[in-house]
């Protein structure tokens, strides 16, 4: 401190400690005293007589690697001009501006020195004019409260001089670097930016500004999704940045730092259409040529990566093209600083520096004006160190200055500058000003197609992700529909073939009721195709969520209908013709129509269960992102529609294995038919055919169905096909045959055939029976044919009836009528034998008798053999004893065992003698049980 009565106002902080030693008089050893050398003295006009010294603080070393002492040394010109146009307009007459500068060399202890020099061996110095380095700037403004001097910075850009309760006496004519804060909320608003990330290297500066803008941000819906910083390696910070899907990076970092940075984006591609860098835009011209030895990246690499940053810095020059307050335009005033520095050092704060002057010179006048009104006995140049009272008139002063520059207008809030930010973009190799943002207006404008994105459009803040749904191809699904249709109208054709020749014998034994129920559920099974092809793009969620209900019910009813019906057909001649034991059995369509009816009763169950516990629902499956084919900057999600619920592996389990009950059941009752050989009545080889490409088709499709989900297409082609397939297969194989036996031999399944039918048994070497069976109501039409045969046997058994009889009664009473018997009854007999309705058990008999008949030949009347007569009459097998004994025994047993076959007698008959006519086999049968003969 002054050794005067100044020291009052000192602080205990350490810049006013390091000031109070040097007032003392310690000085580091190696320093010298640097006398202030006065600039503006020169050309003074005639009634400008009066100096007032303003400190001048600032690097000014001759030092060309000292970027620093260039900003000071360049700036001079630019006081120069002011100063000499401030003097020539005699605004503060009779006052005229000494400036007098000490050179910093932006360094702390040599700075301080600085200042004291100014203090203790200079004139009582009104303002402080400078302050480049952040350092020696805030020690310095730190002390200047106690001093009651009030500094003026043009070129000390650190946020944290923005602190008023520290800084209190500091302004400044540029911007600080949090300036360019609230005009990068501009530029994000404007382009709808609401996602950003920060990189920010590890230095206060940088770390104070990112800090700012976090504040700036905050509130102003903007997300800063992630933040991260470095040291030396921005790499690892890089990659977390595109790991977190950041588009717009805000960085902080120097000129060094800056190449590194965009080395890492060139490796792991942050750069392009898809990303938008913001960097510090005072960069100097071509920065990137003096550290790009220091990474690993190509020039050309290098470029690629930079190409379209914006960088933000404040503007050095207003654009427009307004006179300032010194008369001139911006323009105008450019040019003569040229002009004035020659081929001098140039700094871009020189606009900063030439208005600050300007600013020092308005406050000085309003401080004048104030004290002429208020108090005309104190002038400013009774300012010492120690008077408040007029350091707080120069403070006030300062506050209200308000003028448009050479840099724009120049207006202080809270001791900031409100200036101009500048945006410039890098475009091939150089950087061109795209726009700017006024503060003081809170405007931002863009200049007219200067923006360049690398893309159609400007990047996006984020990866946009447009869901889109894998839907079934509008052509497919119109070719198969058109199948579809196709087998509809061939089913159609084949129902119209039922109903049309329903009374035909062919279409009658073959049950045209079930028929019509096969076509049915064919039809159904077809419908569910046009159900299953209908997804999102067709119909709303809620249509689709019902439909997942709909196309399951009809194709599980419509399977069942169909194969159900099939099965019940099977299942009815298996009834009549595997059950030897029955009488008579009417199985009526009605009764088939029950059994379908109970097939499907299961069908509902299952179906109303799932329903109401667990009903399908619409549930949307999402897929990795897909680059858009289109090359927008967007990324494509595809999703996929499909009809699920909670427990969807019970409920299909519990389907299947109805359904492959059903299968096992017709696959049984087909095995079990297969050798009836009736075609209009037995289905069993179509129905085996049918159930073996069903079942084969189904797993197939099934299985390639559900490895095809995610392609909509491919699953849809593959069920739709397999519908088609199978139903298709199923109604040809039942109505083909059909078809083409009613046109070629309509007679030739219903009649000159033989139900044969052979059941084996493990524990038993053979049986065979053969029975006499009446037939429903629906099928008595195929026995038509055979009515008139049937009548003419029965007529011809009864009179053999009678000869046997006869002949029995003969032979009870007279043995030696033997030889007449067989005589005259020899053809009756052949007769007899020549209707083949024996059974297999009966076969043995047979031969016997036929064996005998033929080695005794006919003969006559009343002869003898006279070679028998001398035999022994127990060896003579061929004695009329013998023969007599034979019929008496056989002839029943045969009388017994065959008729029944023919409808001569009851098979439960015990007694061969009773008469044929009594038999109820020989009753007059009635149309509605007619019977048919059925041969071994």
């Amino acid at each position: 401190m002054h050794p005067s009565a100044r020291s009052p106002a000192a602080t205990t902080s350490s810049p006013a400690m390091l000031l109070l030693l040097l007032c003392l008089g310690w000085v580091p050893p190696g320093w010298g005293w640097s006398r202030g050398s006065s600039r503006g003295a020169a050309g003074l006009p005639p009634n400008a007589t009066t100096p007032i010294s303003i400190m001048g603080l600032m690097p000014l070393s001759q030092s060309e690697e000292d970027q620093k002492s260039r900003i000071g040394r360049g700036v001079l010109p630019a006081v120069q001009l002011a100063m000499d146009q401030i003097r020539n307009e005699s605004l503060l007459n009779p006052y005229f501006l000494d400036l007098r500068l000490y050179d910093t060399e932006c360094d702390n202890a040599k700075g301080l020195k600085a200042f004291y020099d100014a203090i203790k061996y200079g004139p009582n110095h009104l303002m402080v004019f400078g302050g480049v380095c952040a350092t020696v700037t805030s020690i310095i403004a730190e002390s200047l409260k106690g001093w009651n001097l009030v500094q003026l910075s043009f070129a000390a850009t650190t946020p944290e001089l923005a602190d008023k309760k520290k800084y209190p006496y500091f302004f400044r004519t540029v911007p600080s670097d949090n300036a360019v804060n609230p005009a990068i909320l501009k530029l994000l608003k404007y382009y709808q930016w609401k996602r950003v990330g920060t990189l920010t290297q590890d230095v206060q500066r940088f770390s104070e500004v990112r800090n700012d803008l976090t504040g700036v941000l905050y509130g102003e819906d903007i997300e800063i999704s992630d933040t991260e910083s470095f040291s030396n390696d921005p790499c690892t910070s890089v990659k977390k940045l595109k790991g977190n899907d950041v588009r717009i990076i805000l960085g902080q970092f120097d000129e060094e730092m800056a190449v590194k940075v965009f080395c890492c984006a060139y490796v792991e591609e942050m750069y392009g259409s898809k990303y938008q860098w913001i960097i510090p835009g005072w960069y100097e011209n071509l920065w990137w040529e003096s550290w790009i030895n220091s990474s690993h990246c190509l020039s050309k690499n290098l470029l690629a990566a930079m190409e379209g940053y914006i960088g933000v810095d404040f503007e050095p020059l207003s654009s427009k093209m307004n006179k300032t307050i010194s008369g001139r335009t911006p323009q105008q005033y450019e040019r003569e600083y040229n002009a004035k520095r020659g081929d001098g050092q140039s700094s871009k704060f020189h606009g900063y520096a030439y208005d600050g002057i300007w600013v020092i010179a308005k406050t000085l006048q309003r401080a004048m004006k104030y004290l002429n009104a208020t108090n005309k006995h104190q002038k400013i140049e009774d300012f010492n160190y120690t008077n408040h009272k007029l350091g707080k008139i120069f403070l006030d002063a300062m506050n209200e200055t308000n003028f448009f520059g050479v840099t724009g207008q120049v207006v202080f809030r809270n001791g900031e500058r409100m200036g101009t930010i500048k945006f410039t973009q890098f475009q091939e190799r150089k950087e061109v000003k795209v726009g700017e943002y006024n503060a003081v207006a809170d405007t931002l404008e863009i200049i007219n197609n200067s923006i360049r994105f690398q893309g159609l459009e400007p990047p996006k803040d984020k990866t946009i992700i447009q869901e889109e749904l894998r839907k079934i191809s509008l052509p497919l699904y119109s070719i198969l529909s058109a199948l579809t249709i196709l087998g509809m109208i061939m089913a159609s054709a084949f129902l119209f073939f039922n109903i049309k020749n329903r009374n035909q014998k062919l279409i009658k034994m073959s049950s045209p009721y079930m028929n019509n129920l096969i076509i049915l559920g064919g039809m159904l099974s077809y419908a569910s195709i046009f159900l299953f092809g209908l997804d999102g793009s067709f119909v709303s969620e809620k249509t689709f969520e019902t439909l997942c209900t709909v196309r399951t019910w009809i194709l599980t009813v419509g399977y069942t209908t169909a194969f159900g019906a099939m099965f019940a057909k099977t299942w009815r001649v298996h009834a009549i013709f595997k059950n030897v034991k029955m009488k008579k059995k009417i199985i009526k369509d009605q009764k088939l129509m029950v059994i379908v009816g109970g097939m499907l009763l299961i069908d509902l169950c299952i179906l109303i269960c799932w329903q109401v516990v667990d009903p399908l629902r619409r549930t949307v499956e999402k897929y990795n992102m897909e680059p858009d084919p289109a090359g927008r900057d967007i990324s494509i999600r595809p999703i996929l529609e499909h009809c699920e619920n909670t427990h969807m592996t019970i409920w299909l389990g519990i389907v299947y294995a109805y359904k492959g009950l059903l299968m096992l059941f017709g696959c049984f009752l087909a095995w079990e038919t297969r050798n009836v050989s009736i075609p209009a009545l037995n289905d069993s080889k179509y129905i085996g055919m049918s159930v073996y490409n069903v079942g084969i088709m189904c797993i197939i499709g099934a299985a390639v169905s559900f490895l095809t989900r995610d392609q909509p297409n491919v699953q849809f082609c593959i069920v739709a096909l397999v519908i088609i397939f199978c139903s298709t297969i199923t109604l040809c194989l039942v109505f083909v045959p059909k078809l083409i036996t009613l046109r070629t031999n309509p007679d030739a399944a219903t009649q000159n055939r033989r139900f044969q039918f052979t059941q084996n048994q493990k524990k038993e070497d053979s049986k065979t029976s053969t029975s006499v069976t009446s037939v429903n109501q629906a099928s008595t039409s195929r026995l038509e044919g055979l009515q008139s045969e049937n009548h003419r046997l029965r007529m011809k058994i009864t009179e053999l009836d009678k000869d046997l009889e006869e002949v029995t009664m003969q032979l009870q009473d007279t043995p030696e009528k033997t030889t007449y018997i067989k005589q005259n009854h020899y053809q009756d007999l052949n007769d007899i034998l020549s209707i083949r309705n024996f059974t297999d058990s009966k076969d043995g008999e047979k031969a016997i008798l036929k064996n005998h008949l033929d080695q005794n030949p006919p003969a006559q009347w009343g002869t003898s053999d006279p070679s028998r007569t001398s035999k022994d009459p127990i060896e003579d097998i061929n004695s009329p004893e013998h023969i007599q004994r034979r019929l008496s025994l056989q002839l029943p047993i045969l009388h017994h065992a065959y008729l029944p076959s023919i409808g001569g007698v009851d098979a439960s008959c015990a007694s061969p003698c009773v008469s044929p006519s009594t038999s109820p086999r020989h009753r007059h049968v009635p149309p509605s049980f007619r019977v048919m003969v059925s041969g071994l």
